[in-house]
């Protein structure tokens, strides 16, 4: 049953999400530098602390009169380091560009391409908050804490990201590459995606980021082939295990098959009313992205400071 839902996802998501990409264009690596993560840890745990505080904050304006319960505040510290959430978009508007002996993080109007400085960020950030992300929840919710309480309570108490001053970076250190804005439609395509990533009536379901239909768009019949081969083996080891009685029991399996349709074109069906309603909340969400790509599509990005 997962294999259906899987392949019905993947064909939405491939007919709707998926752009033409060159086959001879070459990506930057996507690689994260963790020996960089000592020069910048104490910088990401601040704005780690500062976005943790923000989706908590505005997690409890959404269910107001509601309050905010500390499952909620463990989900959000679970997910704000992982790129494949909503919750860890700032990762994606943030450069890393050298200043002297130090790496300094520079916030961006718009989310950049995710390449090796990106993952080295989500790897920093995974690494302070390790198994303190239940820690750090439980202190949010029963303290209420301002941001500067709770960037000391993170980075200075829970942690060491800032306890000392970063190491000067070595003056041989290879350069990573510019910050590249992400084309408005693909950022937005993206956020989408990331947006379905749980989504709610199709427990067991995975949505596939764009990076997972790049991957395997090329090799999508393989889902067939691989379960027909599947089948054909579990085929044969029911006919070792057949009795004398090869009729009878021929029968009962097709009995079984035609149950076995029936179970998944019920389940399919009820998974599709699910996928409407959800499809419906993302057409609108299209819709107020395009009539706001309209409005600002004569805005230039502000020039920062030099890249790496």
């Amino acid at each position: 049953m997962n294999r259906v839902l899987i392949a019905v996802t993947l064909a939405l998501l491939a007919s709707s999400a998926l752009l033409p990409v060159s086959d001879g264009a070459k990506k930057p690596s996507s690689t994260p530098r963790k020996e960089d993560v000592p020069y910048i840890k104490c910088q990401v745990c601040e704005k780690l602390a500062s976005r943790l505080h923000q989706l908590v904050k505005e997690k409890q304006e959404q269910i107001s009169p509601k309050k905010i319960s500390e499952y909620e505040i463990i989900e959000i510290a679970e997910n704000v380091c992982n790129l494949k959430k909503e919750e860890a978009d700032w990762i994606l508007k943030i450069d890393i560009v050298e200043k002297g002996d130090k790496l300094q993080l520079v916030e961006q109007q718009e989310e950049g391409m995710c390449n090796s400085e990106c993952k080295t960020i989500e790897a920093a950030c995974q690494k302070v908050i390790g198994y303190s992300d239940t820690d750090v929840a439980e202190f949010i919710y029963k303290s209420k804490p301002d941001l500067v309480s709770l960037v000391n309570h993170l980075c200075k108490d829970l942690t060491d990201a800032c306890s000392k001053n970063p190491p000067p970076v070595p003056k041989d250190r290879v350069p990573g590459e510019p910050f590249v804005a992400k084309p408005s439609k693909d950022a937005e395509m993206d956020k989408i995606l990331r947006s379905m990533q749980g989504m709610p009536g199709a427990p067991g379901m995975k949505v596939y980021s764009r990076d997972d239909i790049e991957k395997y768009k090329d090799n999508l019949g393989k889902f067939g082939t691989e379960d027909e081969d599947g089948d054909d083996d579990e085929d044969e080891e029911d006919d070792e295990k057949f009795p004398k009685n090869l009729g009878k029991v021929l029968t009962e399996k097709e009995d079984k098959k035609d149950e076995w349709k029936k179970t998944i074109t019920k389940e399919i069906k009820k998974k599709g009313e699910v996928l409407k309603r959800h499809a419906q909340k993302v057409s609108n969400r299209v819709r107020r992205w395009w009539k706001g790509l309209k409005s600002s599509s004569s805005k230039k990005p502000k020039s920062g400071k030099s890249e790496l």
